[in-house]
């Protein structure tokens, strides 16, 4: 395992209340890496984000013009890669994830088990989702359990970890968000998709910026499904179940 470098991405837009408390919580060690970086992606935040992730240490700090969390996410994939990542965690700046996960997540892969892994929250339990949210996040996952044949318990949680050779054939078309996207395009192609528990923490830092409502994230994210399956189809030839087109209001 020696030579091993883990990149913690974390996609920033005005985080800098949020970003010192996110970045106080990240782990300085995690078992199976010999090197662990900080990558903060600024995707064209109006305050003082850049200024206090310099403040905080991170190792790389990418400044973007506002391009969306889906292509911020991109470039950051590109840019682990480009600095020698074995593996890439995306991290969220909002607090809602438990950093001490980042090894739970990344255990299958240091274990030579999993190539991408999908850290699963606890959907039921969780306070800041309405029952409407989670029955149509629950909906969703069985749908697309059904379009790719795969098991999917959490399709849009944005904690994830990819080993590089996966990272490599990650290619997120869309600018509002990655998370079905990428596992749709990786299902399809055959990558198989670990999903572990993790756990949230119960003080959120911040209400979730990407959904306004969710009739919107609704019609948004079911634009995104019917365009990468009908990308997969002309790229492939294989039929797949484009009027499925269900979306998930579980994310951010």
């Amino acid at each position: 395992m020696a030579g091993r470098k883990l990149i913690i991405q974390i996609p920033c837009f005005n985080e800098e209340a949020s970003l010192p408390i996110a970045f106080a919580c990240l782990p300085k060690a995690v078992p199976g890496y010999d090197t662990i970086e900080t990558l903060v992606l600024d995707d064209g935040s109006t305050d003082r984000t850049v200024a206090v992730a310099r403040d905080l240490g991170a190792t790389h700090v990418v400044e973007l013009p506002h391009q969306g969390l889906a292509q911020t996410f991109m470039t950051g994939l590109r840019r682990a890669l480009a600095l020698g990542a074995h593996t890439i965690v995306n991290f969220d700046a909002d607090n809602q994830y438990s950093a001490d996960d980042i090894a739970t997540i990344t255990a299958p892969i240091v274990a030579g088990a999993a190539g991408v892994v999908i850290g699963e929250r606890p959907l039921p339990s969780m306070g800041r989702f309405s029952p409407l949210k989670l029955r149509l996040h629950l909906a969703g996952n069985a749908v697309l359990r059904w379009l790719t044949g795969t098991t999917v318990t959490d399709a849009t949680s944005g904690f994830r970890a990819l080993r590089h050779d996966i990272a490599c054939l990650v290619d997120i078309r869309s600018t509002y968000t990655y998370t079905v996207e990428m596992l749709l395009e990786l299902s399809l192609a055959g990558v198989p998709i670990t999903f572990v528990p993790v756990r949230v923490t119960c003080d959120e830092l911040r209400p979730s910026r990407l959904i306004k409502s969710n009739a919107e994230y609704l019609f948004k994210n079911s634009c995104i499904i019917v365009r990468t399956l009908a990308r997969r189809r002309r790229c492939t030839g294989q039929v797949v179940r484009e009027d499925a087109a269900v979306s998930w209001v579980g994310e951010g």
